[in-house]
Order: C-alpha cells, then structure tokens, then sequence
C-alpha cells in the first residue's frame, strides 16, 4: 500500500481546483495546468483538502494513487510558488545570454549555441555564468535544464561545462609520468 496516496494535498489560498470525472485543473498565481488521471484513481475534492483514493484494493492501484497523489501535489506547488532549476557555466569563456525567448550559450564550440525556450518556462540570466530556469510544470522545467545541460556536461578531470548548482562533479586524477 501506498502511504504517500494516503496523505491529503491542503490547497492554499489563492489556488483554484476543479475535478470533472478523471480531468484535474488548477489554476493559481503562477499560471494554469490541467492533467487527466488514471482510471483506477479517483480525487475528492473537500473543504481546500484533495484526497487521492484507489478505485480497487490491488498493489497497483495503490502504487497508481501515489504516483497521482504526487503529481497532483507538483500541479498545486507549481501554480502557487513554481519551481526553479539552478545551473552554473564552469570554464574559460562558458557564458550565457537569455535573449527573449532564446538562451544564447558560449560553450567552447567553433560556433555559439542558440536554444528556443519553450512556453511556459522562463529563462533568466543573472550573472554571465549562471541561468535560472523556472515555471510552474515541474517535468517542463528539469527536462529544460536538462536540455541546456546536454549541450556540454561537466567533464570528471577539470570539471568544465554546464552544471546544476547543487550538483557534485567526482574528479578523476589525472595522468601521471
């Protein structure tokens, strides 16, 4: 059994839910999402408080109620306070450039790279060598960043390249004579 599907999502102020049959949506400050849930879960909505109840008494039911649960408690999150990703350029010459709707990145390449945010997701470039990626779908912004951080991971020996800010790179030793 699920113990997270058990727990209730409270709903703060400011944030509008509807539940129709097996459609969600929320809408709040930072924007709106909508999501169509599984058949075997169902939501109840009372009093600012959504519970998550499997619809049968099996393993998957239950493991299908929690992996809801989750994503409806994102949905709730995301349109009140969002979510952000953080990530550092590390290297000579590695700077970053949020021109409207494309992050113009300096990556060591022969030629500059130019990446169209998608909507939904801001891009923000406080210092030449740090981007904040934020919006309110949680998936949309870690695959974003992850993206961005495809273009040139960091390597283990000087630890060059894209990085996420919380992220630890294990150096490797170099060679010797």
């Amino acid at each position: 059994m699920s113990r997270i599907a058990k727990s209730p999502i409270t709903v703060p102020s400011g944030v509008d839910v509807r539940i129709s049959g097996q459609d969600v949506a929320v809408k709040g400050a930072k924007g709106a999402l909508d999501m169509t849930v599984h058949p075997t879960v169902s939501l109840s909505l009372d009093a600012g408080v959504i519970t998550v109840t499997p619809n049968r008494e099996d393993k998957k039911a239950w493991a299908m109620a929690g992996t809801t649960r989750a994503l409806v408690n994102n949905m709730v999150t995301g349109v009140s306070t969002g979510f952000e990703r953080k990530l550092q350029l590390v290297g000579v010459g590695y700077r970053a450039q949020a021109k409207g709707k494309v992050l113009n990145l300096s990556l060591g390449f022969s030629h500059p790279v130019d990446y169209p945010v998608p909507e939904g997701v801001k891009v923000e470039t406080p210092a030449p060598t740090e981007i904040v990626v934020s919006g309110c779908n949680k998936q949309q912004v870690g695959q974003v960043a992850a993206e961005i951080r495809a273009f040139r991971p960091p390597e283990p020996y000087k630890g060059k390249g894209v990085r996420y800010a919380d992220e630890v790179v294990v150096r490797k030793e170099a060679k010797k004579k």
